[in-house]
């Protein structure tokens, strides 16, 4: 039972980092034809956008207050997940090896905590400052004067009010999704491994005569 809580806590917070930087980083400009775009891989040095320019990108793009937003989000879902995988498990166990209510407080208080311990592993100022350097290889200063210019605009200032709600529907499908299908993959790698190596139960001894 140990085994998947803590499987299903990586899960979550995997799925909750990826939709964090998914949420972050999708919102474009859609149609915005006039905006430029590098052909190149990786912008040169002479057009890389400043540490000053991004900040500013990232202030239109509301960057920190989707991060805060996810932040309270993510807990009651990863929680959830936690108390759905515990209630699978215990299903499928016999009755006297299943969870006391003493126990089980328990195990919540201690998976409570460790969530909370989770969701600060990627901290918000380490994701901005991992972005910026990734943002200067990609996006040229014209890009990202662009893209500012659009997240200004009532467009895109439409665009981030509705962010917040979208990730609210979003999120419980990715989390969902996440569990049920990495639940029947792991079942289906347990077999196959089994295949190659079949447990087999120990010869029986011969009484001695």
């Amino acid at each position: 039972m140990i085994r998947n809580l803590r499987r299903a806590v990586m899960l979550g917070v995997a799925a909750a980092i990826s939709s964090t930087m998914l949420f972050a980083q999708s919102a474009k400009p859609a149609g915005q034809a006039a905006i430029p775009t590098t052909t190149q891989t990786t912008v040169t040095a002479d057009q890389q956008p400043t540490a000053e320019q991004l900040a500013k990108l990232f202030e239109v793009m509301r960057i920190r207050e989707q991060m805060q937003s996810m932040r309270q989000m993510l807990p009651a879902m990863i929680q959830q997940q936690i108390k759905t995988t515990m209630s699978q498990t215990e299903a499928g166990q016999p009755s006297g090896s299943k969870l006391s209510p003493e126990q089980r407080a328990a195990m919540e208080k201690i998976t409570n905590k460790y969530v909370e311990k989770a969701v600060d592993l990627y901290p918000a100022d380490e994701m901005v400052a991992d972005m910026t350097a990734i943002y200067q290889q990609h996006l040229s200063r014209d890009d990202v004067d662009a893209m500012i210019a659009f997240y200004s605009s009532p467009a895109g200032q439409h665009l981030l009010d509705a962010q917040p709600v979208i990730a609210r529907e979003y999120m419980p499908r990715v989390m969902d999704k996440t569990a049920q299908r990495s639940q029947a993959m792991m079942k289906e790698m347990m077999k196959e491994m089994a295949e190659v190596v079949p447990t087999t139960k120990p010869a029986a001894k011969t009484p001695a005569k």
